[in-house]
């Protein structure tokens, strides 16, 4: 497709896009003014920007920022630190901060993204599978595209064993289906704990942060996990991640964190908080750009014939596009011309490989301030059938309209 075609089919589209915009510009505000109140509520000083030493005693910077995040996140208590490598990493945490021996944990978004395989039921690895807990999967039953929890089975396991936790993904992994929305899963945990009171909900909230105006915590969810270079970290969080919700539980997820005769009372990061605290207040405003512009890669592909995800008129609960291409090479065309127009590495030409805790060589196209930021415009994708490329992130709009251009020029044919 030649420049000049893809530029008027990118201005078309935003300007039939007003309507998803203006709604996406709507919640930014609502999200940008809770956040703010979370920090006046906890008076943040320039003080709290400056880290610690050693074992970190009385970290003030540290103890703010959780109780900041914890605020902006609707929930009780929270643990954030830089020293919780990924999203995969607080997952893990939040699990095994819980669950104990004996107990039965079940997903009901189906199977868990992949880097938490070997998390759940990994062999020779410290798995919670090792230490005694059993999983089960209820799978999603689908309204269309709209997964829809199934109910019968969700009450048939809670009557048949008591159940300590249910777990459930708010956005689609390598899924070819929408996210789930905050009311979704707020209407599982109702049904749940009418059922089982005792039985703890844990969402894996990755991506989801400030795509709307609630958090699953505001409806009723006992813990919510998530990484720092997401929706949450505006893009400006160098690396880190958190757990959120109820103030024991969060409290139990401390102690395994760091040790069970330390909890949160320890943790030293000399390099200071400033960029966490800057990346949380950002952070709506960077999702909205993310949203526009998974909007906006949707749009123009459905145009073109493509199956992609967000639809024009649907809700987006997640930050991700998903586009359904025709051919391995045209996935990897795609990934090519996305790291060709990022600000860092665009002279790399990515390649298929076999990443840590995936199933499938994954091409993944990055080119971030961030090392693996996922709220930068990324795109990544497994080299299977059906062909599906996972777009997300743009601390921009206009990055992600540029993007759009050139893609279209290296996938579409004239």
């Amino acid at each position: 497709m030649k420049r000049e075609k893809a530029e008027k089919l990118v201005n078309e589209c935003i300007a039939e896009l007003a309507p998803e915009f203006a709604h996406i510009a709507e919640n930014a505000l609502f999200n940008q003014e809770k956040v703010l109140n979370a920090f006046r509520k906890n008076a943040v000083q320039a003080r709290h920007f400056t880290g610690s030493t050693g074992y970190g005693y009385d970290d003030a910077g540290r103890d703010t920022l959780s109780q900041v995040f914890a605020d902006a996140l609707g929930a009780e208590s929270a643990v954030v630190s830089p020293m919780i490598t990924a999203g995969t990493q607080a997952l893990t945490l939040m699990l095994f901060g819980v669950l104990r021996p004996g107990d039965l944990l079940v997903s009901v978004s189906g199977k868990p993204y992949d880097t938490l395989t070997d998390v759940i039921s990994g062999e020779n690895c410290g798995s919670l599978k090792e230490f005694g807990v059993d999983f089960e999967v209820i799978d999603l039953k689908f309204d269309g595209l709209t997964p829809v929890f199934d109910y019968e089975s969700i009450e048939k396991t809670l009557k048949k064993r008591t159940v300590k936790a249910i777990f459930a993904g708010r956005s689609r992994g390598y899924e070819w289906r929408s996210a789930l929305s905050v009311a979704a899963i707020g209407e599982m945990i109702a049904f749940v704990k009418k059922i089982s009171p005792n039985t703890l909900v844990l969402v894996d909230n990755c991506y989801g942060e400030f795509v709307e105006k609630t958090e699953p915590t505001a409806v009723g969810a006992d813990l919510i996990a998530g990484s720092l270079i997401k929706n949450i970290g505006g893009g400006i969080a160098p690396t880190g991640g958190y757990i959120a919700g109820k103030k024991e539980l969060v409290e139990l997820v401390g102690k395994r964190f760091t040790a069970p005769s330390l909890g949160t009372e320890v943790g030293s990061y000399e390099g200071g908080y400033s960029r966490f605290y800057q990346g949380l207040f950002l952070a709506p405003q960077v999702t909205e750009n993310a949203l526009k512009s998974a909007f906006l890669f949707a749009k123009a592909y459905e145009k073109l014939g493509f199956d992609t995800l967000p639809k024009a008129g649907m809700p987006a609960y997640d930050i991700v596009t998903s586009i359904h291409m025709d051919s391995a090479k045209q996935l990897t065309d795609f990934c090519e011309a996305i790291q060709s127009v990022s600000p860092v590495d665009s002279n790399v030409i990515p390649v298929p490989w076999a990443m840590p805790g995936y199933q499938h060589d994954v091409i993944m196209a990055a080119g971030a301030f961030v090392q693996g930021s996922s709220i930068e415009l990324s795109a990544d994708a497994p080299i299977k059938e059906p062909y599906i490329v996972y777009v997300q992130g743009a601390l921009t709009f206009e990055h992600a309209c540029i993007a759009v251009r050139e893609t279209l020029q290296r996938v579409i044919a004239d």
